[in-house]
C-alpha cells in the first residue's frame, strides 16, 4: 500500500494495524469490527485527513491524539471543531469504504470459473447487516450452469440386455425387476422392488440405450442416478447381422452347385423362404435376395438386404468312372 492510501486511513483502523496496514482486506476487517462496536466510525472523517498529514501521523505515532490538540487544523472551515483542534466530519461508514475500494461494500465479490459466477451480498440497507441484523444474511445468485450449489448426480447405472435375433427382428417388450432404496416420509431408506418395461422396436441394434431417469439408489446426499440398460444381441444359429442386413452361411453339394438347387430357409419372423439357386454357384459367389433383411427402426417399413454365401462340400474321392464320367460332360 502507498502512504497516500495509507494517509487516507482513518486514526481507529490506524490504530489497530499498530500504525501498519498490509492489505485492503485488512482495513475491511478493521472496519466491519468499528462498525458493529460503537459511534467511533462517525469519527473516520476527519482523522483520516490527519494521516494524510506526514507532519501530523508523525506527531500521532509518537503522542497519540493528546499531541495534536494543540496544533491548528488545516481548512477548518469545511467541517465543525470537535474541541481537539482537528476538523472533524461524521460520516457515514458507507462513504469510507467508498473512499477506499470505489464502493460503499467492501465484501462484494464474484468467484467465476468457466461454468458459473457466484455472487454474494446482503438484503439489507446497511453495509455490514449480514453480520450482525437478525433479517441479515448472505445470499448466494448462480449464474450459467454447474453451480456448486447443486448436488452433483450419481453416475449412471449400467445393465446389458439381451435380446434374440428374432426380439430384435418382430421387437418384443421386456419387463424387468431391480430393487432399489426409496427414501420414505419418516426419513428412512428402504430397499423396495419395482417392474420396469422396456418396449424394444424393431430394427434396435447392439448398443442401443433406454435410459430409466432417476431409477438408481435414493440417498440424502445425491440424486439418483439414471439405470441404462443397452441391448446386446445373443448368437444365432442360421443368421448373422450386419447393419440392417442379414447374412447366411449355406452347405451345398458339388453336384447342386453346378446343376442347380432350393435352399428353404426359415426367416426370423417365422415364415418359410424358398429360393431357388439356378446359376452356376462359383468359388465366393453371393447370392442378395433385397428386403429380407432386418427393419430398419428410422425407416418403418424397408428392411435390408439377405445375402446367401455358399461353401460347396466336395466329394472326399471318386471312381474311375466318376472321374470319365465328369471329363465326358465337361468336355476335358
Amino acid at each position: 500500500m502507498e502512504r497516500d492510501e495509507v494517509g487516507r486511513m482513518p486514526l481507529e483502523m490506524y490504530r489497530c494495524f499498530g500504525g501498519g496496514v498490509s492489505s485492503l482486506l485488512e482495513v475491511a476487517t478493521a472496519a466491519a469490527t468499528l462498525a458493529g462496536g460503537n459511534n467511533k466510525v462517525k469519527g473516520f472523517g476527519g482523522n483520516r485527513k490527519v494521516l494524510s498529514n506526514p507532519q501530523k501521523r508523525a506527531i500521532y505515532d509518537q503522542y497519540g491524539e493528546e499531541g495534536l490538540k494543540d496544533m491548528n487544523s488545516p481548512g477548518s472551515q469545511n467541517g465543525a471543531s470537535n474541541g481537539s483542534g482537528v476538523n472533524l466530519n461524521p460520516r457515514d461508514a458507507d462513504d469510507i469504504f467508498a473512499d477506499f475500494f470505489g464502493s460503499s461494500n467492501p465484501f462484494g465479490f464474484e468467484y467465476m470459473n468457466r461454468a458459473k459466477s457466484t455472487r454474494f451480498s446482503t438484503e439489507s440497507s446497511g453495509t455490514f447487516g449480514g453480520f450482525g441484523g437478525s433479517g441479515n444474511k448472505f445470499k448466494s445468485y448462480t449464474e450459467g450452469v454447474g453451480s456448486s450449489t447443486n448436488l452433483q448426480k450419481a453416475p449412471a447405472i449400467e445393465r446389458k440386455l439381451a435380446c434374440t435375433l428374432e426380439e430384435l427382428y418382430t421387437g418384443t417388450k421386456r419387463k424387468m425387476k431391480i430393487s432399489r432404496n426409496v427414501k420414505q416420509p419418516d426419513g428412512r431408506l428402504v430397499l423396495e422392488n419395482e417392474i420396469l418395461t422396456i418396449e424394444v422396436k424393431p430394427g434396435w441394434k447392439k448398443g442401443t440405450k433406454i435410459t430409466f431417469p432417476d431409477k438408481g439408489n435414493e440417498q440424502f446426499n445425491q440424486p439418483p442416478a439414471d439405470l441404462i440398460f443397452i441391448i446386446d444381441e445373443k448368437p444365432h444359429d442360421v443368421y448373422k447381422r450386419d447393419g440392417n442386413d442379414l447374412i447366411v452361411h449355406q452347405k451345398i453339394l458339388l453336384v447342386d452347385a453346378l446343376a442347380g438347387t432350393k435352399i428353404n430357409l426359415k426367416t426370423l419372423d417365422g415364415r418359410d423362404l424358398v429360393i431357388d439357386i439356378t446359376d452356376v454357384v462359383k468359388p465366393n459367389y453371393e447370392l442378395v435376395i433385397e428386403n429380407e433383411g432386418m427393419p430398419i427402426a428410422r425407416d418403418p417399413g424397408n428392411k435390408g438386404n439377405l445375402t446367401i454365401k455358399f461353401d460347396v462340400k466336395f466329394p472326399s474321392r471318386l471312381t474311375t468312372e466318376q472321374r470319365a464320367g465328369i471329363r465326358r460332360i465337361l468336355g476335358g
